[in-house]
């Protein structure tokens, strides 16, 4: 897959989670992907549509989805719940759109999609198409968040 696509997320991932959670995430090497276990207790999915197809996931740890939702909301959230399923969302369309608008400025127009969320210990994730899926792993001090892109070979 083409830098191109993973620098937007790389860099979009980084920007959310510092503004809007307070949280600074070091990345790691992106990898391909080979099955479909989800990297963390909860994720968010989405298509994306346009000038390319495929699915945007992100999926981090328990630890580290309250971390960020306690530091959003100003109250103290321990547990995955709707709250946080809702944020949760929310950050990956932040992500998403983050990523979006870099792709856009080099001249590729993408739509996404409204997030699925998915919680639960060794719970899957399935892309949207049968394209390779490159992960992008990313570190905390809460824990760690893996952000998947897959596009339609």
């Amino acid at each position: 897959m083409d830098v191109k696509y993973i620098n937007p997320l790389l860099s979009g991932t980084r920007n959310v989670f510092m503004t809007m959670a307070q949280i600074d995430l070091t990345p790691g090497k992106p990898y391909l992907k080979k099955d479909r276990e989800a990297q963390g207790d909860i994720s968010a999915i989405l298509g994306l549509t346009g000038e390319v197809e495929g699915s945007l996931s992100v999926s981090c740890t328990q630890q580290l989805i309250c971390q960020a939702v306690t530091n959003m909301l100003g109250e103290l959230f321990q547990e995955i719940d709707d709250d946080v399923k809702d944020a949760m969302g929310e950050l990956a369309n932040m992500i998403s759109g983050d990523a979006r608008r870099i792709l856009s400025e080099n001249g590729l127009t993408i739509k996404g999609g409204i997030p699925t969320i998915i919680s639960g210990t060794n719970h899957g994730v399935r892309h949207f198409t049968s394209g390779p899926v490159i992960a992008i792993p990313f570190e905390c001090a809460f824990g760690h968040l893996t952000v998947e892109v897959a596009f339609s070979a």
